[in-house]
């Protein structure tokens, strides 16, 4: 049974290919008629396209794709869980996965967004290839982890340590389950969601802090069009990471919302709708 509010979308899956051949996943969904826009959503740390429904049926009936891959190591991705072997990897999926999209929409508005760690995958891409980005209609980042992040630093420290002798040591993030989300409907789904996982390896963790570190410096190079969406009770990601970034920025175009007393998945919150409602002004604005 399609549920009533998705039925004018029409959904497809596919794979593609990232580096080194690995078959990727990804899905969209298709409104009736011509498209006027392309979101694109790249996931969190443990998270999958799967976990974008309210986003996806807000925007389809007003005439948006939306597309969504799993990252490796992710979802219906291969991979061992939570592992990369250089930020390369993902930033260079993201962009085939990009391309896939543009041969597919020939001509149409693309927009970027990333959730958490895939808005560090976002903004790392945007400014590594000025080109590529060049061609996007603008970027959201949505609760990113671009300051202190809540993991305990133990579990920081011991990926640090390890993440040469032993890249692919996993541990669990330890990050709390009932900080993603204020409602406990959502939070029973996370529960049950078998495509979710809560590894992180060595690796991806040295990886992570050093992306943030060069993105958080380059930030006065930064052009495109920004929207940062943040939960003000956000206890993964720390609010005051991306309120630093954000000042950084030098570029005219840009717009941050905090909402006071939301969590980390802000488009799964009890305030999810005046979030999107905030991203469909910002997106028809940019149109």
């Amino acid at each position: 049974m399609i549920h009533h509010s998705v039925l004018a979308a029409s959904r497809k899956e596919g794979t593609f290919k990232g580096v080194g051949g690995v078959d990727l996943y990804y899905q969209s969904w298709h409104p009736e008629g011509k498209v006027r826009g392309i979101l694109v959503i790249v996931h969190g740390l443990g998270g999958h396209s799967g976990r974008y429904s309210n986003i996806v049926q807000h925007l389809t009936p007003l005439k948006y794709a939306v597309y969504a891959l799993d990252l490796r190591g992710h979802g219906r991705s291969p991979g061992q869980r939570g592992y990369i072997n250089t930020w390369n990897e993902f930033r260079e999926d993201l962009r085939a996965f990009l391309e896939l999209i543009q041969s597919q929409q020939l001509g149409c508005p693309v927009f970027l967004m990333g959730h958490s760690l895939g808005a560090v995958i976002v903004l790392d891409y945007v400014l590594r290839y000025p080109k590529n980005a060049s061609k996007l209609q603008g970027a959201i980042a949505l609760a990113p982890t671009l300051g202190k992040v809540g993991v305990s630093p133990v579990r920081v420290f011991i990926g640090k340590m390890l993440s040469r002798v032993w890249p692919r040591f996993s541990l669990n993030t330890g990050i709390d389950i009932t900080a993603a989300s204020r409602d406990e409907q959502i939070l029973a789904a996370y529960a049950q969601d078998t495509l979710r996982h809560t590894r992180a390896t060595a690796r991806l963790a040295t990886e992570f802090f050093a992306t943030v570190d060069w993105i958080n410096v380059h930030a006065t190079d930064w052009q495109l069009p920004l929207l940062i969406l943040h939960g003000g009770a956000d206890r993964v990601a720390l609010p005051a990471g991306s309120d630093i970034f954000y000042q950084r920025l030098t570029c005219s175009d840009k717009l941050r919302i905090e909402y006071p007393g939301a969590y980390h998945e802000i488009q799964s919150d009890l305030n999810y709708q005046e979030v999107l409602t905030d991203l469909e002004h910002w997106l028809e604005r940019h149109l």
